[in-house]
């Protein structure tokens, strides 16, 4: 049977310098900072966070929280992939449990992820992936006549672990079997890059995640995360499909929830 619709176009960019704010105008772009904004805005909302608010600078998360009723309010965040000199949190996924921020707003700031959201706010939707939401995601933006995917990349560098992620999100895409998809370089590239690994696990008889923590642990930024003691963090940023939710930036209000129909873990 064939498709009605027209074609959808699925973009990747790399890094967010390689594309205009403007240029993602009407679009739905996907964020994604696997080490580990993204993976971290995940797993506080799957803990019952009530929100995500992301903030550029260190000064601002910390004028935001004195404005709040502090015992509402976590802070959380990193510079150089270390936790913030008085924040009640750093950045990995594993310190927003329930018990720490249900019901709590989450003030973040990052060097990277949260400059990524940023430029993305003229977009008709922003949602947050990683590949412990990768099914999730996808789904969500199946039915979208053009999906942007945004790789926050660190300190204005590609990171594979981003591309891998895309190219994850494009196979799924591709795989969903709707109507055809045009996509640009960047994302024929990252699906590539993707495939790659998926034959790597085969061929080494690993499971996906084991493979997706070893490719991490040779990337600049999985070095960094195990230079400072981090190393769980990688594993813990490569399980594939552990959340069932997608979190969106509500640009208006400035603030990440779950996407409608999506139940934090209780």
């Amino acid at each position: 049977m064939g498709c009605d619709l027209p074609d959808r176009q699925i973009n990747v960019h790399s890094l967010p310098q390689k594309i205009a704010e403007q240029d993602l105008a009407g679009s739905t772009v996907v964020v994604i900072d696997v080490l580990r904004a993204s993976t971290m805005i995940c797993q506080a909302l799957a803990s019952g966070a009530r929100e995500v608010v992301p903030l550029i600078e260190v000064d601002d998360a910390v004028a935001a929280a004195a404005k709040a009723n502090r015992k509402e309010v976590i802070l959380g965040g990193e510079r150089g992939g270390r936790r913030i000199d008085g924040f009640d949190l750093g950045n990995s996924p594993s310190e927003y449990t329930p018990a720490t921020v249900r019901d709590r707003r989450v003030l973040i700031t990052t060097t990277n992820g949260t400059r990524a959201l940023q430029h993305a706010r003229l977009a008709r939707r922003v949602l947050i992936g990683a590949f412990v939401n990768l099914s999730a995601v996808a789904a969500s933006v199946k039915d979208e006549p053009r999906v942007d995917i945004l790789c926050a990349g660190t300190d204005g560098r590609e990171t594979r672990e981003d591309v891998l992620a895309a190219g994850a999100i494009v196979t799924r895409l591709r795989e969903s079997g709707a109507c055809s998809l045009q996509l640009n370089h960047a994302a024929e590239q990252s699906r590539r890059e993707w495939g790659h690994v998926l034959e790597k696990a085969d061929v080494a008889g690993r499971s996906l995640s084991e493979q997706l923590a070893s490719e991490f642990r040779d990337s600049p930024g999985g070095r960094n995360l195990i230079e400072i003691g981090l190393d769980d963090d990688l594993i813990d940023c490569a399980q594939i499909d552990r959340l069932n939710v997608v979190p969106e930036l509500v640009v208006r209000a400035w603030r990440i929830t779950l996407a409608p129909a999506e139940k934090p873990l209780r």
